[in-house]
Order: structure tokens, then C-alpha cells, then sequence
């Protein structure tokens, strides 16, 4: 397979120009106006962020990917998926308030935020996967399969379960419906935690094959009649009812893998991930730790797979800080193949990669482009009086504007 094309820019600005207006070259340097968004819905998928946590990508890079959309002219939303966890985005409303909380409001970023898979997370799409292994019909939030096309801004960084967090985990496991996470997470049923539980009722009446009972006043599931849909979790009133999340971690990996199968086929997708506040683990954590290497920059590309390839070896490349978890475990002369590895060793991320490829979602091959930084049009020069020469153009703007 010929290498994909992956865009990256460092954070690097001088006088003139910001973050935002860099992000903004480089997405249309890779090519996003190549998609005809004419008039069409564009599914924005990003993670919004845990409530506590402030490792999550600024909503201000949401909007600048927003603008270019409708610059284009179609018709952009955020979005994401309800969780299969209990916090703060277990419910639309919910998770709408953690948005907002976060920043991501209509206002901040010039769309609308659309949880996909509705109120209990039960609005879902069964999409068939082609070729799948592990998952037949894949169970995707239904305002995301209605979108014309799929972007999905990333923020790159560890992840305790499947190394690290990237582009194929915010599209296959961000888009699964709570039934859907609960297919990827686990082999096994829902339980209900008797303690917590009030015999309310609610999860017989949300179940279609009377696998949730009540006895004295104690809610249980006949795990031979469960089919694992996931919806009791979602009314538990209390939070009682919990899954089992028993599943390998490379099995979990593979469902990834073919869950984005189904999330992207046939329809154009665009991918941009920012390797930046690199915590050690998922954003869904009601908290983030230290970095654990330096902020790197941003990357985009029509490959997810690649795209994820070229973030973990940029990753890789960094000097960890010695005040992190990955220091730490550094100091502890911990050896593994690489920094993700160090920080959770019952990971391997490569088995989502070659699961992906495997399924002809991309390659693991990249050329890497780097888009430089310009100043009223022009490149970055490698001339020590490059500096000098903006200053002197910043000070002939402002003589301008006077």
C-alpha cells in the first residue's frame, strides 16, 4: 500500500499569527477542501472532557475547525457518545452540562453540540461491519451515522487500556453507543450492585427480554437472557447496575478497530490530532496527571491509521518528564518498547493498528509534511535575521493601520 500523507506544524508563533491560524493552514494544506461539504452535515467528534479534567483539547480549536467547515460551506456539530461509565456524561443531559462547563458552547465554538446516541444513551444504528472478526453489527450513535461526513479532532495522549488514545479510539469507541462500549469492554453481562440498589423497577420495564428481575425489594440480571444492550444501565436511577468490562485488552483493541470499520465506510472522513498536554491516561478521568513528555504539535490526515502512527512515534521521539508517571517509571528502570508501554505495560496500541490495516481502514506507512509557519504569506526562513525581518513587518502594520 502507497504511504499515506500526514500534515504536521509545530507550536511554534511569531508576531502576526497564533495557534489557531496555524491549525487552520494546516487542515487545508491536507487537503479538507478536497471534501465537498456543500450543504451537507459535519459530524465534529471530539471528547469534551470529563468534568475535573484539564488535560481536554480548548474549545477554541473546535471553532477554528468549525469556521473552515462552513467556510466550505457545510453545516458543522460536536459531538460524542454518552458513556458506558458512571461521571459526568452519562446521560445527554448530563453530558450537554460538561460541555458547556468545559466551554463548548454554541457561542464559544459557532456550533451546536449533538450527543449521538440520545437522552440514555440508547439511540443508536446497528451498522454491519465489513470484515469483522469480532463484531458483526456494530452499534453506533444514531446523529453520527446521519452525518454526510465524519472529522474527528483528537486530543493524543496515553490511555490505560489501550495505550494511548488517538484518532481510531475517538472514532470507534467514541461513537459506539452504550451498547456499543459495553460490546467493546466486555465479554461478559451487566451486574447490579446490591448495596446501591432500591428496587425501583426501572431496568425491568427498559428490558425487552425480562433478564432484570426484582425480588425483595433487590434488582438482579439473568445473565441467559441478557443480551447485553446496556439500556438498564443507563435508567439505574442510583448507578447500581454496572458492566462487566472483562474483555483482553487486545480484544478490545480489535472492536475498536472494527468499530471504526463501520463509523467511516462510505463516507469522507478527515482526521486531526493534537499531541499536546500528553497526560497518561483518557480524558474520561475526572482528573489528569502531569504530562508525560513535552507538547509536540499538531498533525492531519485522511488516514486515521497513519495519523495515529505518526503521533505515537512523535511521542516516542520526546525526552520524558522526569516529574511524571512515565519519570517515574523510568527511575524505576522499568523497560518497555516504548514511553506508552512504560506508563500501562498490559498494553500493546499496535494491535489496533495492525487490526485496522488489517480491515483497509489505512496503513501504518507515512510521509510526513510539515507545513511551516507564515507571516503575511510568507514561509519561515532559516536566516538569523528572520526575526529582525517580522519585527520590522509587525511595525509596518501597525504604522498602517495608523
Amino acid at each position: 500500500m502507497e504511504k499515506s500523507k500526514v500534515y504536521f506544524t509545530d507550536l511554534r508563533v511569531k508576531n502576526g499569527d497564533n495557534l489557531q491560524k496555524k491549525l487552520e493552514r494546516l487542515i487545508k494544506k491536507a487537503g479538507i477542501g478536497q471534501i465537498d461539504f456543500e450543504k451537507h452535515f459535519a459530524a465534529i467528534k471530539i471528547h469534551f472532557g470529563e468534568p475535573g479534567n484539564l488535560a481536554y483539547l480548548r474549545p477554541n480549536y473546535a471553532k477554528t475547525v468549525a469556521d473552515v467547515v462552513k467556510e466550505l460551506g457545510g453545516k458543522p456539530f460536536l459531538t460524542d457518545c454518552n458513556t458506558l461509565y458512571v461521571g459526568g456524561r452519562k446521560n445527554a443531559l448530563d453530558h450537554i452540562d460538561s460541555a458547556y462547563l468545559n466551554g463548548f458552547t454554541p457561542f464559544s465554538t459557532g456550533c451546536h453540540v449533538i450527543i449521538a446516541d440520545g437522552l440514555k444513551g440508547t439511540d443508536e444504528a446497528l451498522v454491519p461491519v465489513k470484515g469483522g472478526e469480532y463484531v458483526k453489527e456494530a452499534k453506533i450513535g444514531q446523529a453520527i451515522m446521519d452525518a454526510d461526513i465524519i472529522i474527528t479532532l483528537n486530543h493524543f495522549k496515553g490511555h490505560e487500556a489501550t495505550g494511548f488514545g488517538g484518532a481510531l479510539k475517538n472514532i470507534g469507541m467514541g461513537c459506539g453507543s452504550r451498547a456499543g462500549k459495553m460490546e467493546m469492554h466486555s465479554a461478559g453481562k451487566p451486574y447490579v450492585d446490591q448495596e446501591l440498589c432500591i428496587g425501583c423497577g426501572k431496568c425491568t420495564k427498559i428490558c425487552a427480554h425480562d433478564a432484570a428481575i426484582v425480588k425483595d425489594k433487590k434488582a438482579s440480571i439473568d445473565h441467559d437472557k441478557c443480551v447485553g444492550c446496556g439500556r438498564c444501565i443507563g435508567v439505574c436511577p442510583r448507578d447500581a447496575v454496572n458492566p462487566a468490562s472483562d474483555e483482553s485488552f487486545d480484544i478490545l483493541n480489535y472492536k475498536i478497530a472494527e468499530y471504526s470499520k463501520a463509523v467511516l465506510d462510505g463516507r469522507p472522513n478527515f482526521h486531526i490530532s493534537l499531541v499536546i498536554d500528553v497526560s497518561p491516561f483518557c480524558d474520561c478521568h475526572a482528573e489528569n496527571d502531569a504530562p508525560i513528555v513535552p507538547d509536540v504539535g499538531m498533525f492531519a490526515s485522511f488516514d486515521p491509521v497513519a495519523l495515529d502512527v505518526a503521533c505515537a512515534d512523535a511521542v516516542n521521539r520526546q525526552k520524558p518528564f522526569s516529574d511524571s508517571l512515565l519519570g517515574e517509571a523510568c527511575e524505576e528502570g522499568h523497560v518497555h518498547r516504548d514511553h506508552f508501554g512504560m506508563v500501562s505495560p498490559n498494553t500493546n496500541w499496535k494491535s489496533c493498528i495492525e487490526h485496522a490495516e488489517k480491515l483497509g481502514i489505512g496503513t501504518s506507512e507515512y510521509e510526513l509534511i510539515e507545513v511551516k509557519y507564515r507571516v503575511w504569506g510568507m514561509e519561515k526562513a532559516d536566516s538569523p535575521n528572520h526575526t529582525l525581518f517580522l519585527s520590522f513587518l509587525h511595525n509596518l502594520q501597525y504604522f498602517i493601520k495608523l
